[in-house]
């Protein structure tokens, strides 16, 4: 890359120098704010969780969990000198085991893994437009349902790395390869083993990415028009196929589309086996919506044509900030139940500055402390997500055929 000269003005350097100098600017600066709130090695950790929440999360009463610590079974809490317990996110999983493996014979089981005959769940998340809280809903899904026991995998599929970066990963500064790893139709492609990574949550891993997805927009038209103009054609197996390589690994996987109609999202698409549309209730947003699912209507049709197999199960249209108190939205939301009644979830989730105040330092509310907000704010908003959240889990159960 060519040197640049910042003794010369803005004025005098070309334009390219002057966004790379700045990216650069911004990039050291957001690793410097990482390195100074994960001290030592800028990794993420996770909070506590309190004996109400583990309780809501296994699905038990609050009297089970204490009667257990009581007793010394199972992991053992910190405790304040009040008496309250709380638990790691590794203590809540361990909580989960014991519970399963002790529980009576015949009852409800605490492990909701897959079983024989209950296929890996593939959920893509999508909008046409940026700022419908497609990210924020594809990571805060990920991380309940991982809480509540199940094992997922996230595909941060979106160059710009934004739920990467919620998981505390700086690609540009971490060298974290991404699944155009994966993707690739070079000789240098790898297994998604290779580039599957953890998270600080226990049941949770990611597959990063970063700017050089872009570049299977580029690569898929060469290869439908190159020498194995075969695979080309059949571009949209190629993230099934790669999942097929840790099948027996996961439960569900999350995918975060990026905002746009390329060989990405079609590629998620077609491996999917639920799709969650995200909608902000404002006209624009939902005309938008309306010109991306005629796109995408006419491009699915096309590649069904070519003979792509699309299995999906389920497809939902998520309301995200919603403010009830706006009658327009209501409107709209009113609208939108009217014309797909089935189709819409039941539950939006509301607008809240709890929501934008963890998105600050790169947290999402599972992560944050209650303390650290209004309670109200704060309730008002996690009660909202789990409504949602526990809805999607509901959907992927019923695929599976269980009650």
């Amino acid at each position: 890359m060519q040197a640049i000269d910042e003794s010369a003005t803005d004025t005098e350097r070309p334009f390219d120098q002057i966004i790379l100098e700045q990216g650069s600017r911004i990039s050291d600066r957001l690793n410097m704010l990482r390195l100074e709130q994960y001290p030592p090695n800028a990794r993420k950790s996770l909070r506590q969780f309190s004996l109400a929440e583990v309780a809501n999360f296994i699905g038990v009463a609050q009297t089970t969990i204490k009667k257990l610590d009581l007793e010394g079974k199972g992991p053992q809490p910190a405790t304040s000198p009040t008496g309250r317990r709380s638990y790691t996110a590794e203590q809540l999983a361990e909580l989960r085991e014991y519970l399963d493996k002790n529980g009576r014979p015949g009852k409800r089981r605490y492990l909701p893994h897959r079983q024989s005959g209950e296929h890996l769940q593939i959920i893509s998340v999508v909008n046409f437009k940026g700022g419908s809280g497609k990210t924020t809903s594809a990571a805060h899904l990920a991380q309940y349902l991982a809480l509540r026991g199940h094992r997922v995998l996230a595909i941060d599929l979106d160059p710009q790395a934004s739920l990467t970066a919620l998981h505390g990963i700086q690609p540009e500064l971490d060298d974290v390869p991404s699944l155009y790893e994966t993707l690739r139709y070079d000789s240098e492609r790898r297994s998604i083993t290779e580039v599957i990574q953890p998270t600080n949550f226990p049941n949770l891993d990611i597959v990063p990415a970063n700017l050089e997805l872009q570049e299977y927009e580029y690569d898929t038209p060469v290869a439908l028009t190159g020498e194995n103009a075969a695979e080309g054609r059949s571009f949209f197996t190629r993230i099934s196929d790669a999942l097929r390589e840790v099948d027996d690994r996961y439960d569900i996987v999350v995918i975060d589309c990026p905002p746009q109609l390329g060989y990405l999202t079609l590629t998620a698409l077609t491996a999917s086996t639920a799709v969650l549309v995200t909608v902000h209730p404002q006209m624009l947003d939902v005309m938008s919506m309306s010109q991306f699912l005629l796109m995408l209507g006419g491009v699915m049709q096309s590649i069904r044509e070519a003979g792509a197999e699309v299995k999906l199960q389920w497809y939902r249209y998520l309301v995200t900030r919603f403010e009830p108190t706006d009658g327009p939205q209501k409107q709209m939301v009113g609208f939108l139940q009217a014309m797909f009644p089935e189709q819409m979830l039941s539950n939006p989730m509301v607008k809240s500055t709890a929501v934008s105040d963890a998105g600050i330092t790169k947290q999402t509310l599972y992560e944050i402390d209650r303390a650290q907000f209004v309670r109200s704010t704060y309730d008002r908003a996690i009660e909202a997500l789990n409504a949602v959240n526990q809805e999607l889990e509901e959907l992927v159960h019923h695929a599976w055929g269980r009650a």
